[in-house]
């Protein structure tokens, strides 16, 4: 990642100002790249889990495949934290639903998981931060 700063600069000669811009390019260490890496894996591992949780508390219907597609793909990351607590059911008319209290906990943890990574990567980094 290429962060450019731009730098403004005015002198004066004789009377007259004169502005200077020069642009300097910063690249993003090895280890900054990782930090963002596991920042967006783990930041779009919320999204999914934020999602599941969103859909059982709507009671959205499991015909649907994308509904399916996201059940399938976090229930792995949810199954450390079930049995935590018990699960709220709440049937009004056609739809049931359902708050997953373990699904809420996942995304808590993994976003104190990932800062905790990262803090990691940057005590070992040995770059001091600002």
């Amino acid at each position: 990642m290429t962060e450019i700063v731009k730098e403004s600069v005015t002198t004066q000669n004789e009377g007259q100002e004169q502005a200077v811009t020069t642009e300097i390019k910063r690249e993003a260490s090895g280890f900054q790249t990782i930090e963002y890496i596991i920042y967006f894996f783990f930041g779009l591992l919320d999204i999914l889990l934020l999602f599941r949780l969103l859909f059982k508390l709507t009671g959205a219907s499991t015909s649907s495949s994308f509904v399916n597609l996201i059940y399938d793909s976090t229930r792995i990351f949810i199954l450390p934290f079930e049995g935590i607590f018990n699960r709220g059911v709440n049937n009004i008319a056609d739809t049931t639903s359902i708050f997953e209290p373990s699904t809420f906990v996942a995304i808590i943890i993994y976003a104190v998981l990932a800062w905790g990574i990262v803090k990691l990567i940057r005590i070992f980094s040995g770059e001091k931060q600002e």
